[in-house]
């Protein structure tokens, strides 16, 4: 199937004076299940829209977003995969030298804040047109915010950029229903019952019924525990079973979210995996260098949605929620046949994975009915629920006729393996299959961190759970004949971590003999606890207070710890080092972490 049209030439060139929907995304054009602009598109266009896709318009002129005129029916509006200021900015707030969603790399071809920068630009070209938002960057900011870059609470995107609706979460159902009764002639100001949408209206115009009514822009802006309320009460709701109606004034507007709309069943995502997607970036990116991010997906299946891990530090659990919908085994087999088909395809299928690769089932049998349990208890977190559920069989299945396929050398395992998860399996077939024939040298896990205290803050499991995990993976390794690793993902400066925490966390790395080439400082990003956690200092469950390291100075002596063993953090390494108390740990001696350096010598001589 052709890409949809990108230039009015291609439009023209298909018969169409107009399109029904502009597409308008800050990613260059991938058409490929793993870009959601690709997802939207090709689902409207599977139900009769005519689509043109805008990538990466020039915000500063008008030719661009006039390039196809008037849309029939309206705009639909994304940042792209990421947040944009994600994109831009790393967690020092330094511009990044590089985009992968951008031809050759190039930064600077999508705005900062792109969904409103975009909007408002249509707004003021088409006045009167639908404009719908969606993707990450509006699912994440659609209450009131903390933004991470201004330091400040912003108020929900919908009302910052001026669009008639937002959509959040993964969105197709949604898309549907609001072009279904767009295409119908009804006005976009009536759709005020979709689900998994949020719409703003008058005060006094306010006539939805009951709802959960969150503290106001104005309180959160002047009382960081009024927004830690309110962040715990949008975190409550998120769920489709059990989720209602949310309320957030802003002024004299007010915004309403409507319930999550429920995850797609099975045989609606098997669809959505089914369209005919080219599965490549458009030839218009080829003398540019083409879309770096395609590389990571292009051979990779996605055949599962939402995660029951729910780390408060992540925003899954808050876009695509913690239910889980898996394709079907056809679904996925017929996807991997159709990449052994590529001429590019050499063989090897890089990923079978999700959000987290071997989740295939609702954590427990209630949920189904009653929804995943609220109060911030966790499935997997501190320790596992007695009403947990944990089979692999339907997974290790897939995974083995996968290999079976014709062209097929390897498949892997990419994508994070909870391993709390899968050691609580008391069948290790698939731990055995995963070392025996899943694992390309390397397999990536995430701990983040070793004490109790930071774990609880970050939602994750304490640290047995993975000793246990790893003890297990490096005999089976042995008995499978494998020299194989492990490479744990780790975080420094989380809320709760203090400088006596990040020593502890470096004794446990040098007594396990880990090595991390990369670590990563904590990043507030919209729409988590654990970014609530870092502008209030409380944990919004139990509004306590809780330590956050703020400093340029602290942050890089927690990331210094993690990484004692290099030498070029060794002067950052004693000072941490002194300032947790832990000068012991400086010197020669086997339980140290870094020798003394030139100074300490001089004053010791």
């Amino acid at each position: 199937m052709p890409f949809l049209p990108i230039t009015k030439q291609e439009m023209e060139a298909r018969g169409w004076d107009a399109p029904d929907f502009i597409v308008v995304t800050g990613d260059a054009y991938v058409d490929h299940p793993s870009f959601g602009t690709a997802i939207i598109s090709r689902l409207l266009e599977y139900y009769g829209y005519r689509v043109a896709v805008l990538a990466q318009p020039d915000w500063k002129t008008d030719g661009d977003f006039t390039r196809f005129g008037k849309p029939r029916l309206g705009f639909m509006v994304s940042s792209g995969n990421l947040d944009s200021m994600v994109a831009h900015y790393t967690v020092a707030r330094r511009r990044r030298s590089e985009d992968a969603y951008s031809p050759g790399h190039k930064p600077g071809l999508r705005p900062d804040r792109a969904v409103i920068v975009y909007t408002r630009k249509i707004r003021e070209l088409y006045p009167g047109t639908p404009v719908i938002i969606g993707g990450l960057e509006a699912s994440l900011r659609r209450f009131a915010h903390y933004d991470y870059w201004d330091d400040a609470i912003r108020p929900s995107i919908l009302l910052d950029s001026g669009a008639d609706l937002l959509t959040y979460g993964m969105g197709e159902n949604q898309t549907i229903e609001i072009a279904r009764r767009l295409n119908n002639g009804e006005p976009v100001n009536t759709f005020t019952d979709i689900r998994g949408t949020c719409y703003a209206v008058p005060t006094g115009e306010y006539r939805p019924g009951p709802a959960v009514d969150c503290p106001s822009y104005e309180q959160v802006c002047k009382s960081k525990r009024e927004y830690a309320v309110s962040c715990r009460k949008q975190q409550e709701e998120q769920d489709a079973v059990r989720g209602r109606r949310v309320i957030q004034r802003h002024g004299g507007r007010i915004l309403v979210q409507n319930p999550p709309m429920p995850p797609l069943t099975q045989p609606e995502l098997d669809a959505v995996y089914d369209l005919p997607y080219e599965r490549a970036y458009h030839p218009c990116y080829e003398s540019m260098g083409g879309v770096p991010a395609i590389e990571e997906v292009e051979f990779s299946i996605t055949h599962n949605r939402g995660c029951f891990g729910a780390c408060n530090f992540c925003s899954i659990a808050f876009h695509q929620g913690r239910a889980i919908t898996a394709r079907s085994e056809a679904s996925v087999l017929r996807e991997a046949k159709k990449l052994t088909e590529s001429p590019r395809f050499k063989g090897y299928i890089h990923d079978v994975g999700g959000p987290t690769a071997n989740f295939r089932h609702p954590s427990c049998e209630k949920q189904k009915k009653l929804g995943l349990c609220g109060g911030g208890k966790k499935c997997l977190a501190p320790t596992p629920c007695p009403a947990l559920e944990v089979d692999h069989r339907e997974y290790l299945d897939m995974l083995e006729k996968l290999r079976a396929l014709p062209k097929v050398k390897r498949v892997f395992i990419r994508s994070g393996i909870r391993f709390d998860y899968l050691i609580e399996d008391r069948d290790d077939s698939f731990f055995r299959e995963l070392v025996r024939h899943h694992v390309s040298g390397q397999l990536k896990v995430a701990p983040e961190h070793c004490t109790p205290a930071v774990l609880d803050a970050m939602g994750k499991p304490h640290i047995e759970s993975y000793l246990k995990f790893q003890k297990k993976f490096f005999a089976l390794s042995k008995q499978a004949g494998k020299e194989q690793y492990l490479v744990p993902y780790l975080m420094s400066s989380h809320p709760g971590s203090t400088l006596k925490d990040a020593v502890a966390l470096a004794l446990f790395l040098k007594r396990e003999h880990l090595r991390p080439e990369q670590v990563q400082d904590f990043y507030p990003t919209p729409g988590t606890i654990s970014t609530c956690m870092f502008y209030t200092g409380l944990n919004p469950y139990t509004m306590e207070e809780i330590y956050v390291p703020r400093s340029d100075r602290e942050k890089a002596m927690q990331r210094a710890l993690l990484q004692y063993f290099n030498p070029k953090n060794k002067d950052l390494v004693i000072a941490a080092l002194k300032a947790a108390g832990r000068a012991d740990l400086i010197g020669t001696g086997e339980k140290c972490l870094v020798r003394p350096n030139a100074e300490m010598r001089r004053n010791e001589a």
